[in-house]
């Protein structure tokens, strides 16, 4: 019976291991690098400015959290939030990209599925996003097919690990 128990117990580790398990170069945080939009005639716009900053966090639970900003936003001249003119309102919006949920990881097809929860911009909530992603020098580089500048451009985003 002790070995029957034993085995249950391992198979049950295993089991949830099986589940649970992701890169162990993607678990961490992450600093931001770089964001670009990719338009279809090849052009390319940075529309977080040349050195955005933000985190990325992969939990081992499979969570996520992601924060990006515009790294030289102006201030509210009001010094409330609630009283921002339309235009430091804009900018602000313009400058800001947020969002967290759940994600799973796919090492052969160099895929990062993100399942977005909530997010900074609406449109994106209750959205699964795939994003094909590379992995070198602790740099991850994942790109957005459907990023918040609509349209037909694709983003590119490079992470470095912290």
């Amino acid at each position: 019976m002790k070995h029957l128990l034993y085995l249950f117990f391992m198979m049950s580790c295993c089991f949830v291991q099986a589940q649970n398990t992701y890169p162990q170069q993607i678990l961490g945080t992450w600093s931001l690098v770089s964001v670009e939009n990719i338009n279809p005639d090849g052009s390319t716009i940075s529309p977080y400015g040349d050195h955005p900053v933000g985190m990325l966090i992969f939990m081992p639970s499979g969570k996520y959290a992601i924060q990006i900003l515009k790294a030289n936003r102006g201030k509210v001249a009001a010094n409330d939030k609630d009283k921002a003119t339309a235009e430091e309102n804009a900018a602000l919006v313009r400058g800001t990209n947020a969002h967290f949920g759940n994600y799973t990881v796919d090492e052969k097809k160099q895929v990062i599925v993100f399942k977005v929860q909530h997010a900074f911009y609406p449109n994106w909530e209750g959205v699964t996003q795939v994003r094909s992603y590379s992995l070198q020098n602790n740099k991850l580089t994942y790109t957005v097919t459907t990023p918040t500048s609509g349209g037909a451009s694709i983003a590119k985003v490079t992470w470095k690990k912290d």
